[in-house]
């Protein structure tokens, strides 16, 4: 792994680190508001957002910014960190243990490498994805630091998928898997990534949901299908607070076929 890389990961695992310690203080604890698009945020949201701009800002003076608080403009920046400061807001404030910091960066618009710490569970998650540019970037995806792979296992009644709340009106008696809905987007993604889940669907996916989980699934081997617009490359100068990005993620590329039926 070259100098570079290695900085990139190392400062992704001790700021979520520093940052996770404080949220697990004040997991359960904080209050919530609504915002215009009517999800929550609360205190530790800006906070944990605050703390990790001005971290990137520090450590990497000339890299851009874009996050779910704070700058929600693509600055067309070379590279670019895209950050979820906490996905699984509603989890988080109502006490269960499934949420998480997410940290992508993004080399011309197009994610290359991502992080996504649960501080609850313990568990990281990071993977590089060289691109259509061909960066020279370390390869695979990892939970804990170990590889993964997603899992290459047909459909059954013992299997999982994968839905976000807004997206139950694709469940019907014959679907082909048991469904689960974990409230983050970032962990639907990530349980395909490392073989637990056969496949996700997420409606209402924004860009910080994403940028760090689509470099690890496809890392580890996933198939990401955008049921919208194209998310990457992004747009200089485009403001992606109002922008989603509907997804199928699925372990393999045979396996679209079988849910995309279902979709409709």
């Amino acid at each position: 792994m070259t100098d570079f890389w290695t900085t990139v990961l190392e400062f992704s695992q001790t700021t979520t680190v520093r940052v996770g310690k404080q949220l697990i203080q004040d997991f359960g604890q904080v209050k919530a508001v609504q915002k215009a698009d009517g999800s929550l945020v609360t205190q530790a949201d800006q906070w944990a957002d605050r703390e990790i701009r001005d971290a990137i800002t520090v450590n990497f003076p000339g890299h851009g910014i874009l996050t779910e608080e704070g700058k929600q403009v693509f600055p067309g920046t070379e590279w670019c960190w895209v950050i979820d400061p906490l996905d699984g807001t509603t989890n988080f404030i109502r006490g269960l243990p499934i949420w998480s910091i997410s940290l992508g960066l993004l080399y011309k618009g197009i994610p290359v490498f991502g992080y996504v710490y649960l501080p609850i569970l313990s568990e990281t998650f990071h993977g590089f994805w060289s691109g259509k540019y061909g960066l020279k970037v370390p390869t695979g995806a990892f939970r804990n630091n170990h590889p993964i792979q997603t899992s290459n296992d047909d459909p059954s009644h013992n299997h999982f998928f994968n839905l976000c709340s807004r997206s139950t009106r694709i469940i019907q008696t014959n679907f082909p898997c048991k469904i689960r809905m974990l409230g983050a987007a970032s962990y639907n993604f990530l349980t395909v990534a490392n073989g637990a889940v056969l496949g996700c669907m997420e409606a209402t996916s924004k860009v910080w949901d994403i940028a760090a989980s689509w470099t690890i699934v496809r890392a580890a081997g996933g198939t990401w299908v955008s049921l919208g617009s194209e998310p990457f490359p992004l747009s200089s100068g485009i403001d992606y607070s109002d922008r989603s990005f509907p997804s199928l993620v699925v372990g393999r590329k045979e396996l679209i076929s079988v849910f995309t039926p279902f979709l409709s």
